[in-house]
């Protein structure tokens, strides 16, 4: 297990086994991980927490990712947070929207374990060096 605090992500994911899953392996490899279930907590924990990153769930019942991605983006002290689309939907288009919305970038479900820290260094070494 990694002991270097690597950065604080916000993970806005409606369902508990793939919070529990994505919590243990980006812990292993130094990030802490705070966890909204709702698009309204994403909002309180932002209030309440400095993160490097955001990793946003699309489809959730109270509020879709794109919609708290615009939102999240139109509050001035939040909008240069980088938030990265994690979505099942592969339809032609689904990228991009998650793009238009806002997004800086996009993971697809299910969610290959093995290249998600390195794909999460890679937005937040982005985002501080842009």
């Amino acid at each position: 297990m990694s002991h270097l605090n690597k950065g604080k992500i916000l993970y806005v994911e409606d369902n508990p086994d793939n919070r529990n899953l994505i919590r243990r392996v980006l812990n292993a490899e130094g990030y802490t991980i705070v966890e909204a279930p709702r698009a309204d907590l994403a909002i309180e924990k932002l209030e309440s927490e400095h993160v490097d990153l955001i990793l946003m769930d699309i489809n959730m019942p109270d509020m879709d990712g794109y919609t708290l991605t615009a939102k999240i983006k139109g509050i001035e002290k939040f909008s240069k947070i980088p938030i990265v689309a994690v979505t099942a939907n592969v339809m032609r288009g689904d990228r991009e929207k998650s793009l238009e919305a806002g997004c800086d970038g996009y993971i697809q479900k299910p969610i290959d374990i093995d290249t998600l820290a390195q794909q999460i260094e890679r937005f937040i070494i982005r985002s501080t060096n842009g």
